[in-house]
């Protein structure tokens, strides 16, 4: 199983009424050390390097987000601000005339979007809560 699909799926389901498409780019880490379940062959692949994935996986993991309200967070070299995170596994950023981000996390996964400036991040944010709830439901 490719989880490569799995970013099309998100991506889909950004989809709004009109047709449009709020997020541009997602991947999938493992939470134990934020190694890649998807790769950074796909289109629309969102290609955070290996330290800003064990970053994002150890916030998650620990739900200590002290790092993030201190440092931001680091996606594809790009420094975003730490908006707010909700119940220990959402968090939400962003970086004016850039776009937004949303993260969360599943069991054994960190689910990680990317929302362009003028895009609707609640779109994003449902769209990333779908492949997460996924992802708990089959035990990930």
């Amino acid at each position: 199983m490719s989880w490569d699909s799995y970013i099309d799926n998100l991506i889909a389901q950004s989809k709004d009424a009109s047709g449009a498409f709020h997020v541009s780019k997602a991947c999938i880490i493992g939470i134990d050390g934020g190694a890649k379940w998807t790769t950074d062959g796909h289109a629309n692949a969102f290609k955070i390097t290996p330290d800003e994935g064990a970053k994002i996986a150890r916030a998650m993991k620990s739900k200590d987000f002290t790092t993030f309200q201190a440092s931001g967070v680091h996606c594809e070299a790009v420094k975003y601000q730490f908006l707010r995170e909700e119940e220990g596994k959402v968090v939400y950023a962003k970086k004016k005339g850039v776009g937004a981000i949303t993260i969360q996390a599943s069991k054994t996964g960190v689910v990680i979007a990317f929302c362009p400036e003028g895009s609707q991040q609640g779109n994003c944010n449902k769209a990333v809560n779908v492949i997460a709830d996924y992802l708990e439901s089959l035990g990930m």
